[in-house]
């Protein structure tokens, strides 16, 4: 697999680019160890492809040896202004290669510390999908917690990089729920994603020049 170390980066994009103003960009991190068995996920996707100015990052079929390309990383980060994080639940939180990649990219100096501000003010959608259902996530249930109670190391992971949380985008009973109520759910995802950007104002030229600016002097600062 060869990937760009110049700090290109590489995925999709859907949307124009006015002379005038920047598109909103929305940058979907998938973290499915196995992508091609995704269900849930990939309904989500599916349904968020067109969305104009979505990006995707699929973090295993980029890394599959874990070797983050963190230049690249930050660089579609710097970009965005609503960042997804999209995967299944591995032992009540995020899959390996997403752990490694808030390790590896969120460094002192860049994403957080004395003039780590290349991401502040910039949202956050939490995705995550659970094999269990609802109510298995309960005190009565398997697991015998809310789901509510999983949630505060990622919030916080957002909140110390100085970023905005939005309220999640949970789908429970990954293989469990009909295929009528996943493509409702996954409707409903896409649906998030255009209420959110139709909400957001559009950066100016000039605007989005200096948050690259701002955004390139952090990553000198402090990228690992």
């Amino acid at each position: 697999m060869q990937r760009s170390r110049t700090g290109s980066v590489r995925g999709f994009a859907i949307g124009c680019r006015s002379p005038f103003e920047q598109p909103i960009v929305i940058l979907i991190l998938h973290a499915h160890p196995y992508p091609g068995h995704s269900r849930a996920g990939k309904a989500l996707l599916d349904a968020a492809r067109d969305v104009p100015g979505v990006r995707l990052h699929s973090l295993y079929d980029r890394y599959p040896d874990f070797d983050i390309d963190v230049a690249a990383e930050q660089a579609a980060l710097a970009e965005a202004t609503l960042i997804v994080w999209l995967h299944p639940i591995y032992w009540y939180s995020v899959p390996a290669l997403l752990k490694h990649w808030f390790e590896k990219v969120l460094v002192h100096g860049w994403a957080y510390g004395p003039d780590g501000n290349a991401l502040k003010d910039k949202h956050v959608l939490w995705a995550p999908t659970t094999g269990g259902d609802e109510p298995s996530y309960s005190a009565q249930g398997m697991h015998e917690q809310p789901f509510e109670n999983f949630i505060a190391p990622v919030e916080e992971t957002v909140r110390y990089c100085g970023m905005v949380w939005e309220a999640p985008f949970v789908v429970h009973g990954a293989h469990l729920i009909s295929a009528e109520s996943l493509a409702q759910q996954a409707l409903a995802f896409r649906q998030r994603l255009l209420d959110w950007q139709s909400s957001t104002p559009r950066m100016g030229v000039a605007d989005a020049a200096d948050s690259a600016d701002s955004a390139g002097a952090g990553n000198l600062a402090g990228a690992a």
